[in-house]
């Protein structure tokens, strides 16, 4: 008897920016980021970020994002050419997420 697999993620399109070079397309701006974001979250906190197409993108923010101190977990809900979900716990400053995710090339809108 053979059980179904669910499809893999791609590990590259032609729209990825972490493999392949991307066209150009319609800017996203993240809205303006208030003082307030150097707070230290306490418990997990999602960031909606765009950007991401495959499971490549995906590993590239898990991983500058598990590198920073205190980061306990990082999990990211693939929406591919959409938003994409990324859900940090730790103690981390919410603007560090913020800009380890934006250094790795995606755009962080909430």
């Amino acid at each position: 008897m053979t059980t179904p697999t669910s499809p893999l993620l791609p590990l590259a399109s032609d729209g990825c920016g972490c493999c392949a070079p991307s066209t150009p397309s319609a800017t996203v701006s993240a809205p303006a980021v208030a003082a307030a974001t150097d707070a230290t979250p306490e418990g997990p906190t999602t960031y909606q970020v765009t950007g991401m197409t495959c499971g490549h993108c995906a590993s590239n923010v898990t991983e500058a994002v598990s590198a920073l101190p205190q980061v306990d977990d990082v999990q990211v809900d693939l929406i591919a050419g959409g938003v994409s979900i990324v859900t940090v716990t730790g103690s981390v400053p919410l603007e560090t997420v913020h800009r380890a995710i934006e250094e790795t090339g995606y755009t962080v809108l909430s």
